[in-house]
């Protein structure tokens, strides 16, 4: 009997992980592919006229189990991968690109919909439903049902080459990353990074068996390296093997992967009857066209330009009373720390002793029981994939706190409401470590999500992955500024996930457009900056000591160092992604690409052995192709919505119920309704504008 074909007999329905093997994944897919195509099948042969019940809602709640089974895999293969289960994803993906092909390309069904779509009028449909029913017809449509029995069979087989040649991308750029590490001696050569970065470095040697300090290309080992290292030659090493990760023409490469993924994507925007694949993106996103995309980035682009280039000039003021008159882009972090420290007088190790990652936890707990009346209670009875994985019951309380009592985040944890109505409202995994099997990066994921079937509301099963510093016999994983930034941001991302409250799973929590779906993350990152919040989580680890006032205030004064520089980065990323994905005919050479595409935006010299884009998982491998723009953009709308906090207070309770509604609503509306409703107005450039440069 294979586990994953059952109903799990686990708290909650949740994943039961300990008792997974590898073996069973395969035969599961197989066998719950045939039971979801039966789903289908009856949805077709149903002798009834079509109607909104039996076919909208009916496909709606179809292949429920296999969505559970995909996501856990998935979702495995990024935080908890192996050999043997990147080989079980090239066999699986082909299978679900398939099946999915097969529903998409369903002309019995499909006429089946498009009946009830075309007499939508003579149903009583209310809003989440039509919405449904919209999405659900156009969603079918932009996946060939209208094409003829070739080209369907054509696109059939572009879905399956892409789902497969996406994977490779991504193990690529995973392999690329662990093939590399510097093993380091002599301790000199490592001055200037702080002690317990070095401890770090020999952790790593002694989980390698070598002497001495081993430096990686993982986050938290490459970053401070670049950042604190007074030895310029090991910084210029570092970076070149971090730029050259799968574009050194070796077992890993993927220059070409890149030209057929953009090649794919481009002839099945043809297919579907689109000029690009972006014009084929855009249509369902808030932008619409690749125009506005660009109008709007290089709008940010001439203001934030001149800016940048001030940050520059002042950085190679600094490194000129070094005696480097040519400063690379591997001198950039190292001297924005100097540069940080002279303006503010902090650097991120001396502020980390005030950010344990239990301590930054709660308070992020504590905002959501401040904000939307969540509690967080550990649990132990829930199956984990990994032992650094933590398992959280989430509950709401409906009557959040006033807005003028005081929170102590450290106390909100595992505490117990007074309140009777106080319910079950998600189930909250966190898994916060870097190890050889999780790819690189910070995301939120779902194992379930949230949705209402005949009067039960089944409640998400939420993910937050992340890759902190691991602690040391003597130290908790103390946390970079940045990272306190990083761990809201994914938090944001799953309140919306844990707010969830529609009707179906398609519409529910993150399934919003693409391009709407950072405002929740990004938002949350606002608190961060407080000086009243930060002093209710900022304390050291070993003294309790609330961090000082003095170091508060630099902290909201630096809020915008280096803004220009990371908007042009940004704008870079952004500018690349809609080339690629608008022109790929131009796509020759990947450097030579990336740099024509890259030049307004850059400000050091180009390195000629070195590229991006062959590690551009955003958009070679996840969801962000064409969309990459949708960070920026989102900033409009955390940096327009944050302000109407301000207004208010920013735990003012009335803003933070009608902020909820937006969470909780997923994508039953248009999303700049939902942001109307909540704003009173659409949101205005200027408010980002303002907010980064004054």
């Amino acid at each position: 009997m294979n586990i994953l074909t059952q109903n799990f007999n686990t708290a909650y329905h949740t994943p039961p992980f300990e008792n997974i093997k590898n073996e069973d994944y395969l035969p599961a897919f197989k066998e719950l592919i045939s039971e979801s195509e039966k789903e289908i099948d009856e949805i077709v042969n149903n002798s009834e006229e079509p109607t909104f019940e039996n076919t909208i809602e009916a496909l709606a709640y179809s292949g429920e189990k296999l969505d559970i089974v995909s996501n856990i895999f998935f979702n495995l293969n990024s935080a908890e991968t192996s050999d043997e289960l990147q080989q079980i994803a090239q066999e699986v993906s082909p299978l679900l690109t398939e099946y999915s092909s097969k529903i998409s390309q369903n002309e019995a069904l499909f006429n089946r919909i498009k009946k009830v779509y075309d007499e939508k009028s003579k149903y009583n449909l209310n809003e989440e439903q039509q919405m449904l029913l919209d999405e659900t017809y156009k969603g079918f449509v932009r996946s060939g049902a209208l094409l003829n029995d070739s080209d369907k069979e054509k696109l059939k087989q572009i879905n399956m080459d892409l789902s497969v040649k996406s994977l490779q991308f991504g193990q690529n750029a995973l392999a690329a990353t662990n093939a590399y590490f510097k093993h380091i001696t002599n301790k000199e050569d490592l001055a200037g990074i702080p002690d317990a970065i070095l401890e770090q470095y020999a952790e790593e040697a002694k989980e390698r068996y070598l002497d001495g300090y081993v430096v990686t290309l993982q986050y938290p080992s490459y970053v401070p390296l670049m950042t604190y290292a007074e030895n310029r030659e090991l910084r210029k090493e570092l970076a070149l093997a971090n730029g050259k990760k799968s574009f050194d023409r070796g077992e890993f490469d993927n220059q070409n992967l890149i030209k057929e993924i953009i090649s794919l994507k481009q002839q099945k925007a043809e297919l579907l009857g689109y000029k690009n694949y972006a014009d084929y993106v855009l249509e369902e996103r808030m932008a619409k066209s690749p125009t506005k995309v660009l109008d709007f980035l290089n709008e940010l682009l001439v203001k934030a330009k001149p800016y940048a280039e001030k940050e520059i000039e002042e950085l190679k003021a600094l490194a000129k009373a070094d005696g480097i008159e040519d400063m690379q882009g591997y001198d950039h972090s190292f001297y924005a720390e100097k540069l940080r420290k002279a303006k503010y007088d902090f650097n991120d190790e001396e502020l980390k002793p005030y950010f344990p990652l239990s301590q930054v936890q709660d308070a992020v707990f504590g905002l959501a029981n401040q904000l939307f009346g969540l509690e967080f209670k550990e649990v132990n009875t829930i199956q984990k994939y990994h032992a650094d994985v933590q398992t959280y019951e989430v509950y709401e309380i409906q009557e959040p706190k006033a807005e003028n009592q005081v929170f102590d985040s450290a106390h909100t944890h595992n505490q117990q409401s007074t309140t009777n109505n106080r319910q079950l409202k998600a189930i909250l995994y966190t898994d916060y470590f870097p190890r050889k099997g999780k790819r690189a990066g910070a995301w939120m994921t779902s194992y379930k999500n949230q949705f209402t079937k005949d009067g039960e509301n089944s409640r998400p099963h939420i993910s937050i992955v992340c890759n902190f510093s691991k602690p040391t016999k003597d130290t908790p994983s103390l946390l970079t500024f940045q990272e306190v930034t990083t761990l809201f941001h994914e938090f944001g991302h799953a309140i919306h996930g844990m707010l969830a409250n529609t009707q179906y799973p398609n519409l529910s929590g993150t399934s919003v457009k693409w391009d709407f779906v950072e405002l929740p993350s990004q938002f949350l990152e606002n608190f961060c900056y407080e000086p009243e919040f930060l002093k209710t989580f900022a304390k050291h680890y070993k003294t309790g000591e609330v961090l000082p006032n003095e170091k508060i205030e630099k902290i909201e004064q630096s809020k915008n160092f280096m803004e220009g520089y990371q908007t042009l980065r940004q704008l870079g990323f952004g500018l690349l992604d809609m080339a690629y994905h608008t022109h790929p005919e131009d796509v020759n050479d990947i450097k030579a690409f990336e740099d024509a595409q890259t030049s307004k935006t850059s400000l050091y010299p180009v390195n000629p052995e070195t590229a991006m884009s062959p590690t551009f998982s955003h958009i070679f491998q996840g969801g962000y192709s064409a969309g990459y723009y949708s960070y920026k953009w989102a900033e409009v709308l955390d940096a327009d919505a944050f302000a109407y906090f301000k207004e208010t207070g920013i735990f003012n309770p009335e803003t933070a119920a009608k902020y909820k509604i937006l969470l909780s609503s997923g994508g039953t509306k248009d999303p700049m309704e939902l942001y109307k409703n909540f704003r009173g107005s659409e949101p205005k450039v200027e408010s980002l504008l303002k907010r980064a440069f004054g």
